[in-house]
């Protein structure tokens, strides 16, 4: 089963996507946190205890404390990390906020809501 990390500090929208995961019986571990800060201590931990890197991250744009840009870009640089799949996610569709997330290392940039069925059909390509 594939594992998603979705950072967002919409509480509204952390809770939408899990939803939708659970009414559309989406088989796919979702963990969800409101910082990045308290995302990248999970994934330290996870790659501390030997467990497999999530198959993807989407983090939200604008978050006050840690854009998801810069999640994304902290990612990248680090060795532990570098293989991951990364997403940044927004409700704007303006091109300059996809240019950003992509040269910061986002391989996707999702426009919200998230579609966590077409999400996972794009991993699987």
């Amino acid at each position: 089963m594939p594992t998603i990390i979705y950072v967002d500090d919409s509480r509204d929208d952390l809770f939408y996507l899990d939803y939708i995961r659970r009414k559309q019986q989406i088989e796919v571990d979702l963990f969800c946190f409101s910082t990045a800060e308290t995302a990248l201590a999970a994934l330290e931990q996870r790659a501390a205890e030997g467990w497999a890197l999530p198959e993807l991250l989407v983090a939200d744009l604008y978050m006050p404390l840690d854009s998801g840009i810069a999640l994304v870009s902290r990612l990248r640089r680090d060795d532990r990390f570098k293989a991951m799949r990364l997403a940044v996610c927004s409700g704007s569709d303006a091109a300059e906020d996809r240019a950003r997330s992509l040269k910061a290392g986002a391989d996707a940039y999702l426009e919200k809501p998230l579609d966590l069925a077409s999400i996972l059909l794009n991993l699987e390509m």
